[in-house]
């Protein structure tokens, strides 16, 4: 059972790890465009591959990444404040808070309709991408003890 739980986790840590360095390059990209009032359809196509690609990672980390360190440390599974309660307990994030927010920043991602908020949506992923990649890191850090 340890073995399975244990492939799962190094499954779900390679996605990670895949989805952040995707997410590092759009990042990268966006660095240089910057936020802006108005966006040539490539910049604004990189702003849209960051946000996407945001949504996804944290989709990762909370969905796959998080549960995964619960099963291997026989947490049941829960609601998924309790996994993020935990995740601050076990010092991979600094605040259980930070990560609903991150979690909340996704939501408004998927359910963005309207092109004239996307200042300041593209803002925040800017803001909050660092933040993924700090938790990826400290995630990578901690899951070494499980070998």
């Amino acid at each position: 059972m340890t073995a399975d739980i244990l492939a799962l986790l190094t499954l779900n840590l390679e996605g990670m790890r895949k989805s952040i360095e995707w997410l590092r390059r759009s990042h990268e990209k966006c660095i240089r465009a910057g936020i802006k009032d108005s966006y040539s359809a490539d910049e604004f196509d990189a702003f849209e591959n960051l946000a996407s690609r945001f949504a996804r990672t944290i989709d990762i980390i909370t969905n796959k990444v998080l549960r995964s360190i619960d099963a291997m440390e026989l947490e049941d599974g829960g609601t998924l404040i309790d996994v993020i309660n935990r995740a601050e307990k076990r010092g991979l994030v600094d605040s259980a808070e930070r990560i609903r927010d991150l979690k909340q920043l996704r939501n408004d991602i998927v359910h963005e309709y309207e092109t004239d908020g996307l200042k300041d949506l593209f803002s925040q992923v800017m803001e909050g991408t660092p933040d993924l990649f700090a938790l990826a890191e400290r995630i990578i850090r901690y899951c070494a003890r499980f070998g």
